[in-house]
C-alpha cells in the first residue's frame, strides 16, 4: 500500500516511547513496524504512525521517574538510552542515528527517521558533570533541568522552591552544558529558573515540550515575559499536546479527580498555543513537541504521530504561509540544534 508524504516535515521535541516500552513490552523493540494499537503493547508511537505524521525528526525522551534516585535513575537512564540505539538497528531502513543538525538532514534526504536523545531531568546526571559527559558521549543533545521536582542546583515548576530558580551549581552545570553542546532544556522548570537559565546560557536554548501559560496558567507553560526573551536568545518553544496543558477546563477536571464529562480537547486548542506563541517570541521561535506515550489522553485530532498534518491544516485554514509552517514542523528546531553543534564537535572529537 502506498502511504502519501505529508506536505510539512515534523522534527517533533519530545516522545516517551522508550518508557512506554519500559513499562509495557520489556523494553522490547519487536513489532513497531506494525500499527501497536490493542493490547498491552499498544503505543502512540509506531513507524507506520510516523510515516503517516511525517516525522523526520525525533528527539526521543530518555526519562527516568524521580522515584528512581541516585545510581539507579542513571542506570534506568543508560537502559533508555540503549532502548533508543536497539530500535535504531532493528529498524536500518526506518531510523537512523543522529546527533548533528547535519545527521538530520542526512536523513531526511535519504528518507530515515532522525533518531535523537534527550535526557529529561537534571535529576538523572546524579549532580556529577562526569554523568553528563558521558550522556553526551552517547548522544544525548539536550537535557531537562528538572522534572517535577527540583534538583540540587534548580527548582521544578513544580513543588518546593528550594533556590528561587538556579544556584552556583546550577550555573556550572549550564556552563559545562554550553562547552558540550548539550542544549538546555527548560520544559518543566519554574519561571525563575527559565529566567536564571536565559541570564546564564551563552548558547541557544529550548523548551521541548511546553504550551502558553497566558492561555492556560499551568506551571508548566511558558510565561509571555519569558517567551519575549527567546528572540534574544535565538531559541525555540516546541508546544506540548498534553490537554492539561493546553486546556484550563480541562485541567481544573483532572485535578478534581476525572469526575464526570470530561472536558472536549481538540486540535485547534492546539493551533492556539502555537499562534500564540508566535505572536509573543515570533515565527522563528516556535516547534512541536508532541510528548506522544508520556500522555494517554490526547486532544481530538491529535490522538497519536500520525496525526500532524491535521495541526498545519488547521493552522493553514489560519492563513499561515507554507513557509512558516515550514519553520514551526522542522526548521527553526534545526537552527537551535545547529547553534549547538559546534561545541559538541569540540568536545566529542
Amino acid at each position: 500500500m502506498t502511504v502519501s508524504i505529508p506536505k510539512f516535515a515534523v522534527i517533533d521535541g519530545h516522545n516517551d516511547l522508550a518508557w512506554a516500552c519500559r513499562e509495557h513490552r520489556d523494553y522490547s523493540v519487536a513489532g513497531l513496524d506494525y500499527e501497536c494499537d490493542s493490547g498491552h503493547s499498544a503505543v502512540q508511537t509506531d513507524i507506520p504512525k510516523l510515516r503517516r505524521g511525517g516525522v523526520q525528526g525525533q528527539f526521543w525522551s530518555v526519562w527516568v521517574h524521580t522515584d528512581l534516585e541516585g545510581t539507579d535513575s542513571v542506570q534506568a537512564t543508560l537502559e533508555q538510552i540503549d532502548f533508543v540505539h536497539r530500535l535504531i538497528a532493528a529498524y536500518p531502513d526506518d531510523f537512523e542515528r543522529a546527533v548533528t543538525a547535519d545527521d538530520v538532514e542526512r536523513a531526511q534526504r535519504r528518507g530515515t527517521i532522525a533518531s535523537l536523545l534527550g535526557v529529561e531531568g537534571g535529576n538523572q546526571m546524579n549532580n556529577s558533570l562526569a554523568v553528563l559527559r558521558e550522556y553526551a558521549r552517547l548522544g544525548v543533545r539536550y537535557m531537562t533541568l528538572t522534572w517535577n521536582s527540583s534538583t540540587e542546583w534548580a527548582d521544578a515548576a513544580v513543588g518546593a522552591v528550594t533556590h528561587n530558580g538556579i544556584n552556583e551549581r546550577g550555573r556550572a552545570v549550564i556552563a559545562e552544558m554550553n562547552r558540550i553542546g548539550m542544549m538546555i532544556d527548560l520544559s518543566h522548570v519554574s519561571a525563575a529558573t527559565m529566567q536564571d537559565a536565559l541570564d546564564a546560557t551563552a548558547l541557544p536554548l529550548l523548551f521541548s515540550h511546553s504550551s502558553c501559560f497566558a492561555l492556560n496558567p499551568h506551571p508548566r507553560n511558558v510565561p509571555d515575559a519569558i517567551l519575549a526573551q527567546l528572540a534574544a536568545n535565538d531559541g525555540v518553544q516546541m508546544i506540548t499536546f498534553v490537554p492539561a496543558f493546553i486546556s484550563a477546563e480541562y485541567r481544573r477536571w483532572e485535578d478534581a479527580g476525572s469526575v464526570g464529562e470530561k472536558p472536549v480537547v481538540t486540535v485547534a486548542h492546539v493551533a492556539d498555543h502555537v499562534e500564540h506563541a508566535r505572536a509573543v517570541a515570533g515565527v522563528d521561535h516556535i516547534g512541536l513537541g508532541g510528548d506522544f506515550d508520556g500522555c494517554p489522553d490526547m486532544p481530538i485530532g491529535l490522538a497519536n504521530v500520525s496525526e500532524y498534518p491535521n495541526l498545519f491544516e488547521e493552522l493553514g485554514r489560519r492563513g499561515w504561509s507554507d513557509v512558516d509552517l515550514a519553520k514551526l514542523g522542522d526548521q527553526n528546531v534545526l537552527r537551535v540544534l545547529r547553534a549547538n553543534d559546534d561545541a559538541y564537535r569540540a568536545f566529542v572529537a
